[in-house]
């Protein structure tokens, strides 16, 4: 009887820790977004095309080359929010996009761009997601999150943050890379 009793106490443990998915589709773009509330901490990515993303850029004059080295990259709109009763903490640079073969690809973080744009004179720090942040109750970021993956690739995303000095992974799986076109997942 202890035995069950146990067993039914982790299982509702488990599901108690267990995060959905939320899949949208913008009915007038055709892009995807995907969403995840993971034990308090929130993260949400929107497909970006790569038409979008040069248009961005180039309306700020970054070079050609940079404008297409952007637009190559799997960039994806990001917004992360601690919706948790405490503070919290993420960095990019620990995050993995896993794609089905199981390889593990980083994520390109804002330091690297913003290091990579200074040579050509220019910063556009702020389109990019905080390398790393440390959240209040209730405090958000959001930027691009890039990866160089091709057009269409499919990915999990395994993303890990920081509370209460415990490290927690949580996986967004199914994300989708646009092309030029919507790409459904």
């Amino acid at each position: 009887m202890l035995r069950a009793i146990l067993i039914l106490f982790v299982l509702t443990l488990g599901r108690s820790w267990a995060a959905d998915v939320t899949t949208m589709q913008d009915p007038n773009s055709g892009l995807y977004s995907w969403k995840i509330v993971d034990r308090g901490f929130s993260l949400e990515l929107i497909q970006l095309s790569p038409d979008f993303v040069r248009a961005v850029y180039a309306a700020r004059n970054l070079p050609p080359a940079m404008v297409e080295k952007m637009a190559s990259y799997c960039v994806f709109g990001t917004v992360a929010r601690n919706e948790s009763d405490s503070p919290l903490s993420y960095r990019v640079a620990d995050w993995r996009a896993v794609t089905p073969d199981g390889a593990r690809r980083r994520l390109r973080t804002k330091s690297e761009w913003v290091a990579q744009w200074e040579k050509t004179g220019v910063d556009f720090g702020f389109s990019i997601l905080p390398d790393k942040i440390t959240f209040d109750v209730g405090d958000w970021a959001q930027g691009f999150t890039t990866v160089k993956l091709p057009h269409g690739s499919h990915f999990d995303l395994i993303y890990s943050w920081e509370q209460h000095g415990k490290t927690f992974t949580g996986k967004l799986p199914k994300l989708v890379c646009t092309a030029d076109a919507p790409h459904a997942p």
